[in-house]
């Protein structure tokens, strides 16, 4: 009998898997991992997708809603596949991107590279015109200027045009002549401009993500609209959304003009699905540790809010949010969930240096061929291939006995690429490439905690993916952190985020003024003005205004500081009190996060911002069967034993196997290894498990 409840759909595609859940109105959920199909990511979508609904017999005219979650945005960057792009900018102004901050990320490196520029020079070019700081015409726009430059660009067989004009975010004007007319001349190419992509300070940054969002215009485009002619040939019917950098969900046709803003789209499901739990079980401050086939992501959630920022760069081969580490990639100023990427997944490959120094990552074996265990013609060792000879996952098979392992493969080829150039034995090498990975992870750690002024030990660790179940104890081990969950489902935990994810848009504008020369009236006037624009826009895409909920932020610091702190305005509208609090609130934050304030300094306003989402709440849709692990038979492990290798100190240990149900009973003590569909948890001695009310395995240390 085909299912008449409605359903949404959160589908979250990974460097090695992709994995679907399906919430069915009656709360009822379903989930689905399947391999990834990295030469066209809609295909793996669609098989899982269309096996997903013959299982589960659900009908597709119920299917109300699609989540999506993609890395096509930052695989066309790290992998420098984007469109050819040109870029128009103010004369004078061309070589910004080469200049960028003249900063570098390796101090006393003479001969560090950074990444070329996404539009070489000679498809940048120059306009006669000028604008001022406060948006005043210095040099009108010369028409002769404009019809030369387009025509030079007709010429270059380009695919993408980005146009970004000095001072434009406090007059567009320019910008709007230009872009017209360069929509008329080039009607098939993807244009797009700084004042609609961000109208805010800092040449660099704003030049910088206007080329980013071209230079991703055509492929996201392209992937988009591929994935909903499949879609729709299933006759599936649902609108698609998909999830952006700063933890909301934004309508396709708003991604393809803004791609930008999809950069950290995939790990910021698993971020938001992370903030949800915590929520429901009562814990205010987590870490959230995603690792999966290949990479591993850390955030932040604080008071029961998601830590973003907009000092981001993508392109080095690896992404990061830092306000001392510049100079690596390619600057993106847009709101982005405070993600540190490293390249440390399941499929990292382990290699040894022509100097005997063990590597993990960052190149990974990826869905195909995938670790040597998986049997696809793998012949790289992996950190998977090193967590199966270390005992802590299955021998057999993994997904539920659904992947059949090679692992006698995987012992030959470890043992000859990595302990023997070592000169070890196996198990210690298999152990050594185990620890060096989790090290590795550490820092990311560190990178949204220790480095923004937080304290590790304060909060618990939040480990998911199909891989951070397996290294969570080892990681709150060393940073001395006594508490970890593992949620339900964790290696499809991404693709619930997606449910529990809102829409939302950020809007901001550059308003730079002191605290104490600020006219109130001119401040509240701006920020209603943001409010109705931010409405105007939900609303266009579907949604009531009484679903609507309108946060504002503003953007401080001292003055003469080169970059500003985000935190909330307190207040509608904002009377002198508010002013006052705000200031506060401002010097709290600079003293959480670079340890000191300077209580008599004057402080500058800079940017106004508004975050508007749509109150999207469970109501009678809750997601029962998320908390009714006892009902799903496919997580249920067969309890058993087998020998586990702890590290030189414990050695070989006969080592209990068992299911998440089996913790209802009572708290188990490592070592012990907990065996689901999706993901493994590994105990170690000295830990203890048990399950909350909400199936959270919660590991603390003894």
């Amino acid at each position: 009998m085909i299912s008449s409840t409605s359903s949404h759909i959160g589908i979250d595609i990974g460097g090695t898997f992709t994995d679907i859940a399906v919430l069915g109105s009656d709360g009822s959920l379903a989930v689905r991992k399947v391999l990834s199909t990295p030469e066209d990511y809609a295909r793996g979508i669609i098989q899982g997708l269309r096996g997903l609904i013959e299982d589960r017999r659900i009908s597709e005219v119920s299917i109300e809603r699609i989540a999506h979650a993609t890395t096509v945005a930052t695989n066309a960057i790290l992998e420098g596949k984007g469109a050819r792009t040109a870029l128009i900018t103010t004369k004078g102004f061309r070589d910004v991107l080469e200049m960028r901050r003249i900063r570098i990320p390796e101090l006393y490196n003479l001969f560090y590279n950074p990444p070329s520029p996404l539009v070489p020079r000679h498809l940048r070019f120059e306009l006669d015109e000028r604008m001022d700081a406060r948006g005043r015409v210095r040099e009108p726009l010369q028409q002769v200027s404009l019809e030369n430059v387009l025509n030079t660009v007709q010429q270059q067989e380009i695919e993408a045009l980005a146009i970004c004009l000095l001072h434009s975010y406090a007059n567009p004007e320019h910008e709007l002549r230009t872009v017209a007319a360069a929509r008329e001349s080039l009607p098939d190419i993807f244009v797009t401009t700084s004042c609609e992509v961000l109208p805010e300070i800092r040449e660099y940054e704003r030049t910088s993500t206007t080329v980013i969002n071209a230079y991703l215009g055509p492929v996201v485009q392209r992937y988009l609209n591929s994935l909903s002619e499949q879609l729709q040939s299933m006759g599936i019917r649902a609108p698609l959304e998909v999830l952006h950098s700063g933890g909301g969900v934004m309508t396709a046709d708003s991604a393809q003009k803004k791609p930008a803003h999809l950069i950290e789209s995939g790990p910021a499901a698993g971020v938001m699905a992370a903030a949800w739990m915590a929520g429901k079980a009562g814990y205010t401050n987590v870490i959230t540790l995603d690792m999966g086939g290949t990479t591993a992501k850390t955030a932040r959630v604080e008071n029961g809010t998601v830590a973003r920022t907009s000092e981001y760069e993508v392109g080095a081969g690896i992404n990061l949010s830092s306000r001392l580490v510049k100079g690596a990639g390619y600057a993106l100023k847009l709101p982005v969930i405070d993600i540190a990427e490293i390249g440390a997944g399941g499929g990292s490959i382990v290699s040894v240096d022509r100097h005997g120094r063990l590597r993990v990552g960052p190149e990974s074996a990826g869905a195909d061929p995938g670790p040597v265990c998986y049997g696809l013609g793998g012949e790289e060792p992996t950190f998977t291939d090193a967590a199966v000879l270390l005992g802590y996952l299955s021998s057999d098979a993994l997904l539920g006995g659904k992947m059949k392992l090679a692992t006698a493969q995987a012992r030959r080829i470890f043992e000859k690429k990595v302990a023997r150039p070592m000169q070890q034995c196996l198990m210690k090498a298999a152990y050594g490439a185990f620890t060096l990975a989790c090290a590795t992870m550490i820092r990311a750690v560190k990178s949204v905690s220790t480095y923004r002024g937080r304290d590790p030990r304060e909060a618990a660790l939040l480990a998911f993916g199909g891989c951070g179940p397996l290294v969570a104890t080892t990681l709150a081990q060393a940073l001395d952190m006594r508490e970890v969950i593992i949620p339900p489902h964790p290696g499809l935990f991404s693709a619930f985020g997606l449910l529990v994810s809102e829409p939302e848009h950020e809007s901001v504008r550059t308003w730079c003024r002191r605290l104490e020369e600020v006219r109130l009236e001119d401040l509240n006037r701006l920020y209603s003005e943001l409010e109705s624009q931010a409405v105007e826009t939900l609303v266009a895409e579907g949604y009531r205004p009484e679903q609507i909920r309108v946060r504002r932020l503003a953007d401080l610091r001292y003055v003469n500081q080169a970059t500003e702190l985000t935190v909330p305005a307190p207040g509608v509208p904002l009377g002198p009190g508010e002013l006052t609090t705000l200031a506060e609130v401002f010097e709290q934050e600079h003293l959480t996060t670079y340890g000191h304030r300077a209580n008599h300094d004057p402080i500058e306003l800079v940017n106004l911002r508004i975050v508007s989402s749509v109150i999207r709440e469970f109501g009678a849709d809750e997601p029962r069967d998320l908390f009714r692990a006892d009902h799903r038979e496919e997580n249920v492990a067969p309890n058993g034993c087998r020998t586990a290798f702890f590290g030189p100190a414990d050695g070989d240990l006969e080592t209990a196997v068992c299911s998440r149900q089996s913790l209802r009973a009572a708290p188990t003590g490592g070592p012990l290894i907990i065996e689901e569909l999706d993901s493994t948890t590994v105990v170690p001695p000295g830990w203890q498990a048990s399950m909350d009310e909400f199936q959270n395995i919660i590991l603390r240390h003894a």
